[in-house]
């Protein structure tokens, strides 16, 4: 059986702004002194961290016949079809494709995806859209743990 771990981290760039904004925030409070400039540095920059630590902590798994997306548990025996999608179809299926009731974990900053019918007669949901940087790998490890 093929398993299947991604985490959606976060761009390095991201961390830079991050620095940036606790700069920002230092140079804010340095009229009121040197000791709240250093406060806000470190708050400022702590908490831009723990926003795009938190946003890049994402994770999809397949294990145990689920898929695990963020906070969604979906069975396989649920999931249809799944499509790999490059980054012009995936941007197609993010906007004027989208259906308002999928199940839709998105990052911006990873280009492709894959969009999986849901079966279940059940659940009004009629497909998941994940955004992953190895398609393939995904729709492998959801084949073989389907088979």
């Amino acid at each position: 059986m093929q398993g299947y771990e991604e985490r959606l981290t976060a761009p390095r760039s991201w961390w830079f702004i991050a620095v940036l904004i606790g700069i920002a925030t230092g140079l804010i409070m340095l009229p009121l002194g040197p000791v709240p400039m250093v406060g806000g540095l470190v708050g400022g920059g702590a908490l831009a961290a723990v926003a795009v630590s938190a946003y890049g902590s994402v994770r999809i798994r397949v294990v145990g016949g689920a898929l695990l997306a963020g906070d969604a548990r979906i069975p396989v025996e649920a999931l249809g079809r799944a499509e790999t999608l490059d980054a012009e179809e995936a941007r197609a299926w993010r906007t004027h494709k989208a259906d308002p009731r999928a199940f839709m974990l998105l990052r911006g900053y990873v280009p492709t995806a894959v969009r999986i019918e849901i079966t279940d007669p059940a659940d009004p949901t009629p497909y998941v859209y994940l955004s992953t940087r190895s398609p393939e790998r995904l729709t492998a490890a959801l084949a073989a743990v389907k088979a």
